[in-house]
């Protein structure tokens, strides 16, 4: 999971300030946003639902005037201000972990079914972490062709992918037509 965690932080390498908080999907989705998201919902996981809060405050699951506001920055808010926390997190999170036996209980309050044990909710992090991983993977290369968790090794030029991007869209445009029947 810590791999993972900096991979998130490192997307926002080299951008600037517009460019991790400019929303790239017509849901507003951003990269600082799935930063400061991932921030929240960890500490809560690991946190509130073990017993075990967050030091610092968060927005609550039940306040609906905060609700959505984990996914985007405030002009206020600082990208050290949630990269920081966000490491904070994984500091808590991380206690929690090496604290609590795997089958230690839990009770997560905005689930169906709220006990839970340590393991279903390190299998739910993991999973929320790399799919939001995913997303931030999307968002960098749309703004500047950055692929994957870090530098682009695979000698592969702007060129290159342009080109397969290109043959890709010939073959799609060969497999029938554009909108749907």
């Amino acid at each position: 999971m810590r791999e993972i965690r900096e991979a998130m932080l490192r997307k926002l390498d080299g951008l600037s300030e517009y460019d991790i908080r400019r929303p790239l999907t017509s849901t507003g989705t951003n990269l600082l946003g799935l930063v400061k998201h991932l921030s929240v919902w960890e500490s809560r996981y690991f946190g509130e639902v073990f017993g075990r809060p967050f030091p610092e405050h968060v927005p609550r699951w039940d306040d609906l005037e905060q609700r959505g506001a984990d996914m985007w920055a405030a002009e206020h808010e600082t990208r050290e201000e949630i990269t920081g926390r966000y490491r904070r997190v994984w500091e808590h999170s991380d206690a929690t972990i090496v604290a609590l036996a795997v089958d230690s209980p839990g009770y997560v309050p905005w689930w169906p079914r709220p006990d839970v044990m340590l393991f279903n909710v390190l299998v739910h992090l993991l999973t929320e972490t790399n799919r939001h991983a995913g997303h931030a993977d999307i968002l960098r290369e749309q703004l500047d062709a950055e692929v994957g968790p870090g530098p682009d090794r695979s000698g592969r030029d702007a060129a290159f992918r342009e080109n397969r991007r290109a043959e890709i869209e010939r073959v799609a445009k060969a497999a029938g037509p554009a909108t749907a029947c």
